[in-house]
Protein backbone atom coordinates (compact mmCIF):
# COMPACT_ATOMS: atom_id res chain seq x y z
CA UNK A 1 0.00 0.00 0.00
CA UNK A 2 1.63 3.58 -1.12
CA UNK A 3 1.89 6.43 1.42
CA UNK A 4 -0.77 8.57 -0.11
CA UNK A 5 -3.39 5.05 0.22
CA UNK A 6 -1.75 5.09 3.48
CA UNK A 7 -3.05 8.42 4.68
CA UNK A 8 -6.26 8.68 2.64
CA UNK A 9 -7.22 5.40 4.85
CA UNK A 10 -6.07 7.15 8.23
CA UNK A 11 -8.23 10.24 7.13
CA UNK A 12 -11.51 8.37 6.68
CA UNK A 13 -10.91 5.98 9.61
CA UNK A 14 -10.45 9.37 11.56
CA UNK A 15 -13.43 10.73 9.92
CA UNK A 16 -15.89 8.35 10.75
CA UNK A 17 -14.92 8.13 14.18
CA UNK A 18 -18.09 8.72 16.55
CA UNK A 19 -18.69 11.92 17.75
CA UNK A 20 -17.66 10.64 21.77
CA UNK A 21 -14.41 9.49 20.45
CA UNK A 22 -13.50 12.80 18.90
CA UNK A 23 -14.56 14.89 21.99
CA UNK A 24 -12.41 12.01 24.31
CA UNK A 25 -9.63 12.86 21.88
CA UNK A 26 -10.16 16.73 22.09
CA UNK A 27 -10.30 16.66 26.13
CA UNK A 28 -7.22 14.71 25.73
CA UNK A 29 -5.49 17.53 23.58
CA UNK A 30 -6.67 20.39 26.17
CA UNK A 31 -5.65 18.22 28.47
CA UNK A 32 -1.46 18.38 26.76
CA UNK A 33 -1.77 21.85 26.05
CA UNK A 34 -2.65 23.41 29.17
CA UNK A 35 -0.91 21.60 31.63
CA UNK A 36 -2.23 24.52 34.38
CA UNK A 37 -5.42 22.15 34.59
CA UNK A 38 -4.08 19.66 36.91
CA UNK A 39 -0.54 21.76 37.89
CA UNK A 40 -1.98 24.29 39.79
CA UNK A 41 -4.55 22.19 42.04
CA UNK A 42 -1.52 20.24 42.66
CA UNK A 43 0.38 23.50 43.62
CA UNK A 44 -2.27 24.69 46.09
CA UNK A 45 -2.72 21.33 47.30
CA UNK A 46 1.33 21.41 48.39
CA UNK A 47 0.76 24.75 50.03
CA UNK A 48 -2.36 23.66 52.14
CA UNK A 49 -0.84 20.69 53.53
CA UNK A 50 2.34 22.78 54.52
CA UNK A 51 0.06 24.53 56.21
CA UNK A 52 -1.83 21.80 57.74
CA UNK A 53 1.48 20.52 58.85
CA UNK A 54 2.58 23.64 60.74
CA UNK A 55 -0.58 24.05 62.30
CA UNK A 56 -0.43 19.89 63.42
CA UNK A 57 2.09 21.38 66.19
CA UNK A 58 -1.24 22.64 68.28
CA UNK A 59 -3.14 19.71 67.38
CA UNK A 60 -2.74 17.60 70.44
CA UNK A 61 -3.91 21.08 73.08
CA UNK A 62 -6.65 21.46 70.73
CA UNK A 63 -8.04 18.35 71.01
CA UNK A 64 -7.57 18.08 74.59
CA UNK A 65 -9.86 21.30 74.89
CA UNK A 66 -12.87 19.69 72.54
CA UNK A 67 -14.10 17.50 75.96
CA UNK A 68 -15.58 20.59 77.12
CA UNK A 69 -17.46 21.39 74.13
CA UNK A 70 -20.71 19.95 72.59
CA UNK A 71 -20.44 17.12 69.89
CA UNK A 72 -21.44 19.75 67.31
CA UNK A 73 -18.92 22.11 68.11
CA UNK A 74 -16.02 19.19 68.64
CA UNK A 75 -17.02 17.92 65.09
CA UNK A 76 -16.40 21.64 63.68
CA UNK A 77 -13.48 22.42 65.30
CA UNK A 78 -11.79 18.56 64.66
CA UNK A 79 -12.64 18.63 61.13
CA UNK A 80 -11.77 22.26 60.47
CA UNK A 81 -8.58 21.59 58.79
CA UNK A 82 -10.55 19.04 56.28
CA UNK A 83 -12.61 21.65 55.20
CA UNK A 84 -10.56 24.32 54.97
CA UNK A 85 -8.39 21.80 52.96
CA UNK A 86 -11.29 21.49 50.33
CA UNK A 87 -12.94 24.92 50.23
CA UNK A 88 -9.51 26.18 49.05
CA UNK A 89 -8.66 23.41 46.88
CA UNK A 90 -12.27 23.95 45.07
CA UNK A 91 -12.17 27.13 45.34
CA UNK A 92 -8.89 26.91 43.10
CA UNK A 93 -10.53 24.76 40.50
CA UNK A 94 -13.18 27.95 39.63
CA UNK A 95 -10.31 30.21 39.07
CA UNK A 96 -8.00 27.79 37.25
CA UNK A 97 -11.53 27.38 35.09
CA UNK A 98 -12.08 30.98 34.52
CA UNK A 99 -8.55 31.59 33.55
CA UNK A 100 -8.75 28.53 31.05
CA UNK A 101 -11.72 29.51 29.60
CA UNK A 102 -10.31 32.88 28.78
CA UNK A 103 -7.56 31.32 27.11
CA UNK A 104 -8.90 28.43 25.48
CA UNK A 105 -10.49 30.28 22.26
CA UNK A 106 -7.91 33.80 21.90
CA UNK A 107 -4.68 31.45 22.66
CA UNK A 108 -5.08 29.20 20.04
CA UNK A 109 -6.36 32.00 17.68
CA UNK A 110 -3.02 34.07 18.63
CA UNK A 111 -0.23 31.32 18.16
CA UNK A 112 -2.64 30.55 15.05
CA UNK A 113 -2.17 27.17 15.72
CA UNK A 114 -6.30 27.16 14.75
CA UNK A 115 -5.09 27.25 11.29
CA UNK A 116 -3.88 23.65 12.34
CA UNK A 117 -6.76 22.08 14.59
CA UNK A 118 -9.03 23.18 11.69
CA UNK A 119 -7.20 21.03 9.08
CA UNK A 120 -8.42 17.97 11.06
CA UNK A 121 -11.77 16.35 10.87
CA UNK A 122 -13.38 17.89 13.75
CA UNK A 123 -15.90 20.31 14.39
CA UNK A 124 -16.38 23.36 16.12
CA UNK A 125 -18.48 21.84 17.89
CA UNK A 126 -17.02 19.10 19.71
CA UNK A 127 -13.83 21.31 19.71
CA UNK A 128 -15.33 23.69 22.36
CA UNK A 129 -17.64 21.14 23.94
CA UNK A 130 -14.00 20.08 24.52
CA UNK A 131 -13.08 23.04 26.08
CA UNK A 132 -16.20 23.38 28.31
CA UNK A 133 -15.77 20.27 29.86
CA UNK A 134 -12.75 21.03 31.07
CA UNK A 135 -14.56 23.59 33.66
CA UNK A 136 -17.25 21.53 34.09
CA UNK A 137 -16.58 17.93 34.07
CA UNK A 138 -12.38 17.48 33.94
CA UNK A 139 -11.90 20.03 36.98
CA UNK A 140 -14.20 18.51 39.55
CA UNK A 141 -13.22 15.00 39.02
CA UNK A 142 -9.79 15.86 39.89
CA UNK A 143 -10.08 18.42 42.78
CA UNK A 144 -12.13 15.67 44.09
CA UNK A 145 -9.55 13.39 43.57
CA UNK A 146 -6.94 15.83 45.32
CA UNK A 147 -8.79 16.89 47.77
CA UNK A 148 -9.62 12.74 48.69
CA UNK A 149 -5.65 12.40 48.72
CA UNK A 150 -5.15 15.98 50.70
CA UNK A 151 -7.60 14.76 53.42
CA UNK A 152 -6.26 11.41 53.91
CA UNK A 153 -2.92 12.71 54.29
CA UNK A 154 -4.25 15.20 56.67
CA UNK A 155 -5.45 12.25 58.90
CA UNK A 156 -2.76 10.18 58.89
CA UNK A 157 -0.15 13.18 59.92
CA UNK A 158 -2.87 14.73 62.58
CA UNK A 159 -3.41 10.26 63.76
CA UNK A 160 0.59 10.46 64.42
CA UNK A 161 0.46 13.65 66.12
CA UNK A 162 -2.17 12.87 68.61
CA UNK A 163 -0.96 9.12 69.17
CA UNK A 164 2.97 10.75 69.81
CA UNK A 165 1.05 13.25 72.49
CA UNK A 166 -0.24 10.41 74.50
CA UNK A 167 -4.08 10.85 72.91
CA UNK A 168 -6.40 8.04 72.10
CA UNK A 169 -6.56 7.95 68.41
CA UNK A 170 -9.64 6.26 67.85
CA UNK A 171 -11.56 9.38 70.18
CA UNK A 172 -9.76 11.77 67.44
CA UNK A 173 -11.07 9.41 64.79
CA UNK A 174 -15.01 9.46 66.14
CA UNK A 175 -15.08 13.19 66.00
CA UNK A 176 -14.39 13.15 62.25
CA UNK A 177 -17.61 12.88 60.06
CA UNK A 178 -15.70 10.45 58.06
CA UNK A 179 -19.26 9.32 56.15
CA UNK A 180 -20.42 13.01 55.24
CA UNK A 181 -16.97 13.91 54.14
CA UNK A 182 -16.27 12.63 50.63
CA UNK A 183 -20.13 13.25 49.61
CA UNK A 184 -20.70 16.44 50.64
CA UNK A 185 -17.18 17.25 48.86
CA UNK A 186 -18.42 15.38 45.82
CA UNK A 187 -22.08 17.62 45.36
CA UNK A 188 -20.00 20.74 46.48
CA UNK A 189 -17.82 20.51 43.15
CA UNK A 190 -21.39 19.36 40.96
CA UNK A 191 -22.27 22.61 42.34
CA UNK A 192 -20.02 24.99 41.56
CA UNK A 193 -19.47 23.48 37.73
CA UNK A 194 -23.45 24.12 37.66
CA UNK A 195 -23.68 27.61 39.29
CA UNK A 196 -20.34 28.48 37.22
CA UNK A 197 -21.44 27.03 34.32
CA UNK A 198 -22.70 30.29 32.82
CA UNK A 199 -19.35 32.04 33.97
CA UNK A 200 -17.13 29.65 32.42
CA UNK A 201 -19.67 29.88 28.95
CA UNK A 202 -19.04 33.75 28.93
CA UNK A 203 -15.42 33.22 29.55
CA UNK A 204 -15.34 31.02 26.48
CA UNK A 205 -17.49 33.56 24.06
CA UNK A 206 -15.19 36.06 25.18
CA UNK A 207 -12.03 34.22 24.39
CA UNK A 208 -13.03 33.27 21.14
CA UNK A 209 -14.30 36.88 20.18
CA UNK A 210 -11.77 39.59 21.74
CA UNK A 211 -8.55 40.93 19.87
CA UNK A 212 -6.13 41.45 23.15
CA UNK A 213 -7.02 41.89 26.82
CA UNK A 214 -9.36 39.05 27.00
CA UNK A 215 -9.59 39.88 31.28
CA UNK A 216 -10.09 43.13 30.53
CA UNK A 217 -12.83 42.10 28.25
CA UNK A 218 -14.97 39.54 30.41
CA UNK A 219 -15.28 41.97 33.38
CA UNK A 220 -15.50 45.19 32.17
CA UNK A 221 -19.43 44.79 30.23
CA UNK A 222 -20.59 43.49 33.95
CA UNK A 223 -19.12 46.48 35.97
CA UNK A 224 -20.37 48.91 33.25
CA UNK A 225 -23.74 47.16 33.57
CA UNK A 226 -23.55 47.92 37.42
CA UNK A 227 -21.95 51.73 37.03
CA UNK A 228 -24.99 52.19 34.69
CA UNK A 229 -27.57 50.86 36.79
CA UNK A 230 -26.49 52.71 40.06
CA UNK A 231 -26.00 56.09 38.20
CA UNK A 232 -28.98 56.24 35.85
CA UNK A 233 -31.74 54.04 37.37
CA UNK A 234 -30.40 54.07 41.16
CA UNK A 235 -31.65 50.53 40.70
CA UNK A 236 -29.41 46.97 42.54
CA UNK A 237 -31.13 44.81 40.35
CA UNK A 238 -28.08 43.38 37.96
CA UNK A 239 -25.99 44.15 40.70
CA UNK A 240 -27.53 41.47 42.84
CA UNK A 241 -27.79 39.70 39.76
CA UNK A 242 -24.63 39.18 39.74
CA UNK A 243 -23.32 38.79 43.53
CA UNK A 244 -25.58 36.22 43.85
CA UNK A 245 -24.14 34.26 40.41
CA UNK A 246 -20.38 34.76 41.87
CA UNK A 247 -21.22 33.94 45.42
CA UNK A 248 -24.46 33.38 46.25
CA UNK A 249 -23.87 29.21 45.69
CA UNK A 250 -24.01 28.57 49.68
CA UNK A 251 -27.15 30.01 50.03
CA UNK A 252 -28.88 28.40 47.06
CA UNK A 253 -27.03 24.76 47.67
CA UNK A 254 -26.74 24.50 51.85
CA UNK A 255 -29.42 24.22 54.50
CA UNK A 256 -29.50 25.12 57.90
CA UNK A 257 -30.87 22.65 60.68
CA UNK A 258 -32.46 23.47 64.10
CA UNK A 259 -29.25 22.58 65.51
CA UNK A 260 -27.71 25.45 63.26
CA UNK A 261 -25.66 22.80 61.12
CA UNK A 262 -25.13 23.48 57.58
CA UNK A 263 -26.13 20.31 55.56
CA UNK A 264 -25.77 19.76 51.89
CA UNK A 265 -29.81 20.57 50.04
CA UNK A 266 -29.70 18.90 46.18
CA UNK A 267 -33.61 19.73 46.91
CA UNK A 268 -32.94 23.46 47.20
CA UNK A 269 -30.55 23.64 44.51
CA UNK A 270 -31.74 21.97 41.93
CA UNK A 271 -35.38 23.55 42.20
CA UNK A 272 -33.78 27.16 42.42
CA UNK A 273 -35.28 28.98 38.93
CA UNK A 274 -31.80 31.26 38.90
CA UNK A 275 -29.39 27.46 38.52
CA UNK A 276 -31.77 26.88 35.26
CA UNK A 277 -31.76 29.91 34.23
CA UNK A 278 -27.67 30.17 34.21
CA UNK A 279 -27.69 26.44 32.07
CA UNK A 280 -29.74 28.23 29.15
CA UNK A 281 -27.73 31.04 29.18
CA UNK A 282 -24.66 28.69 29.46
CA UNK A 283 -26.32 26.69 26.24
CA UNK A 284 -26.91 30.08 24.67
CA UNK A 285 -23.37 31.81 24.89
CA UNK A 286 -22.00 27.85 23.81
CA UNK A 287 -24.00 27.68 20.47
CA UNK A 288 -22.69 31.47 20.12
CA UNK A 289 -19.18 30.43 20.73
CA UNK A 290 -19.18 27.32 18.38
CA UNK A 291 -20.43 29.99 15.55
CA UNK A 292 -17.55 32.51 16.54
CA UNK A 293 -14.98 29.74 16.50
CA UNK A 294 -16.27 28.79 13.00
CA UNK A 295 -15.98 32.57 11.20
CA UNK A 296 -13.10 34.56 13.74
CA UNK A 297 -10.01 34.99 11.79
CA UNK A 298 -6.51 34.29 13.75
CA UNK A 299 -5.02 37.34 15.11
Amino acid sequence: MTETAQHDQHESGVQTAPPFARLYWSVRRELWEHRSIYVAPLAVAAVVLIGIFIHAVSLPELFRSVSTRSAGAQRDLLAASYSAAAIVLMLTSVLVGCFYCLDALYGERRDRSILFWKSLPVSDSITVLAKISIPLVVLPIFTFAVVMIVQVIVLVVSSIVIYGSGSDVATYWSYLPFLQMPPGVLYFLIALALWYAPIYAWCLLVSGWAQRAVFVWAIAPALALVAIERTTMKSGFFTELITSRVVGLFSQAFSKTNEDNVIPDPQKLFSAPGLWIGLAISAALLVAAIKLRRRRDPL
